[in-house]
């Protein structure tokens, strides 16, 4: 199996995987002013993005971005044809734990998205607000809006990894079996996305495209047109939110 990812703004790559070739674009650039703490890994058989969330007591050189690419790392050594994706993040999180004494409550977390296929089938996994969107005869969104759901509370963070709460990877690996997932006949997808919320909300919030302009749109242009929508709301009068911009990344997978 051959892999070959070019971390640029819209690279395209082919991946001979079980006799048929895989295109894969990736996209991804940070808030303006700041490092991306997104994270996108490719392997032969499976796209993985994160989206790093920075502790509010972290120790200095552990923030978001350093939590996803270890996650990334780890699961791209652990990622199998047959396990269960919750299973393998659930690993994943506990060796993280124990290789970092992390601490539930008091360490770096990720959102993640995972999606893996075979000759024949595609799973995909979701936890918090990173989703996946596969189109076929129809599109299916596999999506986690637990988080989202909670806004109101006062406290938000009170129900992280929480029953009735909003689940993400962190040092609970209990969280990863809290995951969304679904799986699809190969035969019947065209084409898969996964994209963080910095993405995702040019559909979701802002109205700026369908589902389906995104299996086509160049993912560069995804990119410059929510930056666009977002300049010109810089008092979040429009749409309201915590921060005007937000790391960005989506991976396509056509094949």
């Amino acid at each position: 199996m051959l892999s070959t990812y070019v971390d640029n703004r819209d690279p395209s790559t082919e991946v001979d995987t079980y006799g048929e070739i895989v295109k894969i674009e990736t996209a991804e650039q940070g808030a303006p002013g700041r490092v991306t703490e997104d994270r996108i890994r490719v392997l032969p058989n499976a796209v993985v993005v994160l989206d790093g969330v920075t502790s509010r007591t972290r120790p200095p050189d552990r923030n978001g971005g350093w939590y996803a690419t270890k996650l990334a790392d780890e699961l791209a050594r652990l990622i199998n044809d047959t396990d269960p994706l919750t299973d393998l993040l659930a690993e994943a999180i506990t060796n993280l734990v124990r290789e970092h004494d992390l601490v539930p409550g008091d360490s770096p977390s990720a959102t993640a998205s995972i999606v893996r296929w075979t000759a024949d089938r595609i799973d995909a996994l979701v936890l918090c607000d990173t989703p996946v969107v596969a189109f076929g005869r129809t599109t299916h969104v596999l999506e986690d809006t637990r988080l989202e759901d909670l806004r109101p509370q006062p406290d938000i963070l009170a129900w992280k990894n929480k029953p009735d709460g909003w689940w993400v990877a962190e040092a609970e690996p209990v969280a990863a079996h809290q995951a969304r997932t679904a799986s699809w006949p190969r035969s019947e997808i065209r084409k898969v996305i996964a994209l963080t919320d910095g993405v995702s909300c040019g559909v979701s919030d802002y109205g700026l495209f369908s589902w389906e302009d995104l299996e086509e749109m160049p993912l560069g242009e995804v990119l410059d047109r929510i930056r666009e929508a977002e300049r010109g709301d810089p008092e979040h009068k429009r749409w309201p939110r915590f921060k005007t911009h937000d790391d960005q990344a989506i991976a396509r997978i056509t094949g």
